[in-house]
């Protein structure tokens, strides 16, 4: 969402949400959106972007437009307080390193395959190999590739991944570099990928994380683990993307119950996850819900029942009661 074209067709905002908000009032941020549910999408993100930062005890407002909800945009209005947790992002690097060209070649056609799957809802994946294998056939011959061109320019790949300037070059990077074989050995490079400046590489590097998360879950000899701390911390981003995708990811990393995630989670973000919770959208609120559930010590049946009956503040509540989690 940067703006739309003259002639081109403004999308209407179905479902209106909001994140960050602690102190400010609601009304105050709704106020400087100037929009509400059912009005056309703001002409400019930047102009209501500032008029978010302007109002007192707000650092920065973000928006971002989510498709869809019965064919109408959800637009998601993020604000980061004063005193807040705050998700800090690197600075970008600027250097000039690129890939070679078959390694950008063969991403620029998964991303083909993978736009037209995801037209044709065929967005499926196996992850129990530490990588994603799309049901897809197209989309998945690509990603078959991606092991092998790991392996011929793993040095380019993590040179990019780290000092690269152009941020094309590092989403392509985070994303072919997780798919070596020895996922150990690339770990720390993909992580690191998880504080980059561009959205689209955290993107990468998270949706990467998550699939080694069920790799080492299903081979606890590999020695491969992935440290949930920073999807703590994503918890708090300004991006809806980036909260998304922490919230898949840690719900993939607490499905047994692993009492250490569970408690930094309690700590450190219980709040950001009941207000995500509470999200308008289900299909948005769900994970959220699954963690905060799992905060208050609910087993996977209980957990679907009361989603299923559409009482979520049982579950909140229960949380927010929990003094600690051994």
């Amino acid at each position: 969402m940067t703006g739309l074209a003259v002639g081109q067709t403004v999308p209407t905002i179905g479902v209106l949400d909001f994140f960050g908000i602690r102190k400010v009032p609601e009304s105050r941020i709704r106020q400087a959106l100037g929009a509400k549910e059912g009005d056309r999408l703001p002409p400019s993100k930047g102009d209501v972007e500032e008029h978010l930062d302007a109002i007192p005890g707000v650092l920065e407002g973000h928006l971002e437009a989510v498709c869809c909800n019965q064919g109408k945009t959800i637009l998601y209005v993020g604000v980061e307080e004063r005193g807040s947790p705050h998700f800090e992002l690197r600075d970008p690097p600027d250097g000039e390193q690129v890939l070679p060209e078959e390694v950008t070649s063969a991403y620029r056609r998964f991303m083909e395959a993978f736009t037209v799957a995801v037209r044709r809802g065929a967005t499926e994946e196996d992850l129990t190999a530490g990588h994603s294998r799309m049901i897809d056939r197209n989309a998945r011959a690509v990603q078959d590739m991606f092991p092998q061109l790991a392996e011929d320019h793993l040095s380019e790949l993590r040179n990019v991944l780290h000092n690269s300037a152009d941020e094309d070059q590092r989403a392509t990077a985070t994303y072919v570099i997780a798919y070596a074989e020895h996922k150990t050995e690339v770990i720390d490079d993909v992580q690191y990928a998880l504080k980059d400046s561009d959205a689209r590489v955290r993107q990468n590097a998270a949706h990467a994380l998550m699939a080694m998360a069920v790799y080492a879950r299903l081979n606890p000899k590999s020695g491969l683990k992935v440290e949930p701390t920073w999807f703590i911390e994503m918890l708090n981003s300004l991006s809806w993307s980036d909260r998304n995708q922490a919230l898949l990811a840690l719900q993939t990393l607490t499905e047994h119950g692993e009492t250490g995630t569970l408690e930094q989670l309690r700590v450190r973000a219980l709040p950001a996850l009941i207000e995500m919770a509470r999200w308008k959208t289900l299909e948005h609120a769900l994970p959220a819900y699954i963690l905060v559930a799992r905060i208050a010590g609910w087993n996977e049946e209980l957990i679907r029942a009361s989603w299923s009956r559409g009482d979520r503040e049982q579950a909140i509540t229960a949380a927010l009661k929990r003094k600690s989690i051994k």
